[in-house]
């Protein structure tokens, strides 16, 4: 079944901000973002039911509460739309740590317009799709048109929308009416699908056209035929589900089946997601990674190569065998953090090693310390470092059996 996790993370304005992540049933194929429409929220209904339904086709789906909305910290009143862009961009940051970053950007009226000006800083986004969206994100500023003099005058002002109160700032104004829309959405560079309503009240149909005039191909337009704004109708928003997951399908990474044995802890899984030459995914139980090359070597850069995960391996294996350590011993170790580097020296270079010629692999380890330890304590942590492990397996014999699998 489907499961729903919580996740917050950082905002633009050092606030968390709350959000959930719809997870499908068995390993996501693809990761989609999702911004709510203004002054609404993550569990507004459009979001919840069209996330839920995207789940169901193999995708995991991320929804938030911009800031001073729903379960967010800060205040809305410090929120520009500059902001909620900035705010999209770290959701994605997080998810490329956590989870895998957003090949989808989906985007419920202002969210639609704020994940076209964001799809550009997030690059591993492939598709982007815009619900009721206004072409210029000053449209929203209709809503509360007869404040708009208090605001300028004031600086601030509390306006009525949707039968709640929010206090609007004149930087809110200025900073939505100095949007560069129309160069981002010819500059997309990414597949864009645009749903609207024919009869929606608050953000007319001719914002569709709009932005589906400035779009360069492939681009598509989907009609919602007599569903609202708010696309509250059950049906519809799993009409627009539907649309999106099939829109979508031709986009995103195929997903090969795996066998429930596949889940079982310490299996790892690597396959090809055909974005680049070199792009692959990574499954670890229910985590996944993506590793590539950089371009210079003809990959894409969506991910850490394969050197750096080895070195992210030995890493975090260091770093977390002087924690257990220290806490065994009840040592005040505040922090620790590991740099590392590889590259290849020849063998004549090296002192200390038994081999003599050719050249070896050459792993650099930096551990920096923090807390109120004598010298003594530190130089055991350091004992300990190589300890862990990685550490040891990398310096054991290693036997790698390798078989063809069968389907």
């Amino acid at each position: 079944m489907p499961k729903t996790e919580r996740m917050t993370f950082t905002g633009a304005g050092g606030e968390d901000l709350a959000g959930r992540l719809d997870l499908p049933d068995g390993p996501p194929r693809a990761v989609a973002l999702f911004a709510h429409c203004f002054t609404c929220g993550k569990d507004v209904v459009a979001a919840s039911r069209i996330s839920r339904a995207l789940t169901e086709a193999g995708l995991a789906v991320f929804r938030f509460d911009f800031t001073g909305l729903g379960e967010s910290d800060g205040e809305f009143a410090n929120a520009t739309f500059s902001s909620n862009v900035t705010d999209l961009i770290r959701a994605a940051d997080h998810l490329r740590s956590e989870l895998a970053a957003p090949s989808l950007l989906i985007g419920h009226s202002l969210g639609g317009a704020a994940v076209l000006a964001a799809a550009a800083k997030i690059p591993e986004a492939v598709a982007v799709v815009t619900i009721a969206a206004p072409s210029d994100p000053a449209h929203v500023v209709n809503l509360f048109a007869d404040d708009v003099d208090e605001i300028e005058d004031a600086g601030i002002a509390t306006v009525r929308l949707a039968g709640r109160t929010f206090r609007v700032r004149r930087e809110f104004l200025a900073d939505i009416a100095a949007q560069p829309q129309a160069e981002r959405i010819a500059e997309l560079g990414r597949a864009l699908l645009v749903l609207h309503a024919p009869g929606d009240q608050l953000v007319g149909i001719d914002n569709a056209r709009e932005i589906f005039d400035a779009a360069r191909h492939p681009k598509s337009f989907v009609s919602l035929d007599d569903a609202d704004h708010l696309v509250s109708d059950p049906a519809d928003a799993a009409y627009a589900a539907t649309v999106i997951a099939g829109w979508a399908d031709r986009y995103l990474p195929s997903a090969p089946p795996v066998d429930d044995t596949d889940t079982a802890d310490g299996i790892v899984i690597v396959s090809e997601t055909g974005d680049s030459r070199y792009t692959q995914r990574i499954r670890a139980g229910r985590h996944l990674l993506i590793a590539d090359e950089p371009t210079s070597l003809g990959g894409g850069d969506h991910g850490p190569t394969p050197y750096d995960l080895l070195l992210a391996a030995l890493g975090t294996c260091t770093s977390m065998t002087m924690r257990m350590y220290a806490e065994r011993k009840g040592w005040p170790l505040r922090s620790v953090s590991v740099r590392l580097r590889h590259s290849r020296i020849h063998a004549e270079d090296c002192a200390h090693c038994e081999t003599t010629a050719g050249k070896l692999d050459h792993i650099q380890r930096e551990i920096h310390i923090e807390g109120d330890l004598d010298a003594e304590q530190r130089a055991r942590l350091l004992t300990i470092a190589d300890r862990c492990p990685v550490h040891r397996t990398l310096h054991s014999e290693i036997v790698v059996d390798t078989t063809e699998g069968t389907d």
